[in-house]
Formats: structure tokens, sequence, C-alpha cells
């Protein structure tokens, strides 16, 4: 593995067992809709000690392309599973995965379940409340508003429980 090692009482890791690791949760991600590079990308960093690792890494890591990494963190970073951080004193950016991904991954999801409701909305309307379609799209649209309340009060607790777990940020 590539990875500087931050400090010095972190245990070596055997490279091959990562890369197992890494290829294994980047399979499950791939079958549960990521595209396969962003997929392994992200199961590198979710894989690193520090959270972070620079394009280089990533690709002496993973064996694939700058191209390669770049569309991966490109999208990574859209979705909200990764940042961009500029290493101090050079012009080499360092990708990150935080504690906190998932949560962001859910609220962006949030953002384009709101915009689907609204489409919902308009939908009902052109087609009319009592329509076969209208009344379809009507139980779309309370499903969605349903989900979006019921994530709400999930992250509610799980920020409660992570708390207990881990300690508070």
């Amino acid at each position: 593995m590539v990875e500087s090692r931050a400090e010095a009482d972190v245990p070596e890791r055997d490279p091959e067992s990562v890369s197992r690791f890494v290829e294994l949760f980047a399979a499950q991600l791939v079958e549960a809709g990521m595209a396969r590079m962003p997929a392994r990308v992200f199961a590198a960093l979710l894989a690193s000690d520090t959270g972070a690792l620079t394009s280089v890494e990533l690709g002496e890591q993973l064996r694939i392309s700058p191209a390669a990494v770049s569309g991966a963190v490109r999208y990574l970073a859209q979705v909200h599973l990764v940042s961009r951080e500029r290493e101090p004193g050079s012009r080499r950016e360092r990708y990150r995965v935080h504690s906190e991904q998932w949560y962001e991954a859910l609220t962006n999801r949030e953002a384009i379940i709101k915009r689907w409701e609204e489409a919902l909305r308009e939908g009902v309307a052109s087609l009319g409340a009592d329509s076969p379609a209208g009344r379809r799209l009507s139980e779309t649209l309370a499903f969605f508003e349903f989900l979006e309340t019921e994530v709400e009060a999930m992250m509610n607790r799980w920020r409660t429980h992570r708390d207990e777990l881990f300690g508070r940020d």
C-alpha cells in the first residue's frame, strides 16, 4: 500500500488483505448501482488509515490511470462521498472521506427526492387526481413524503446513537 503512515504506532497491514477488502467492498457497491471505478476509489479511501489519499497514491494502489482516478473522484465529490483538499505547501490534492459521508450522501438524495415530489405534484395536477395515473402518482408522492420524514427522524436518531458509541466530534 502506498499510503504514508502518519503515526508510528499504526501497525503495517498486509497489502494483499487491504486489496482484497477494497475489491470486495467495491463489488458490493457496484452491485448496489455505483460505477466500478468510483466504487474502487471510495473503498480505497475508506480503507486508508488517514481517510485521505492523493491521485498518485490511488492510481498506484488500484493500478489505474490518472484519468480513471479523476473521473471517479469527480463523481464521488458530486454525490458528496469525498471532498478535495490541498496538501499544505503543494499543488497536489488529496481526496478524503469523512465520518459523515453517509449522512452527506443521504442529505443529497433528500434534495433529489424533494425535486421528484414537486414533479409528482405537477403530474397529479396535470393528469387529474381521480385518474388511474393521477392516483398512482399521488401514492408515489405520498411514499416520498413519508420517506423524507422518516429519513430525517432516522438521521436524528443516528447522530444520538453515533455520539453514544464514538463520542461527540
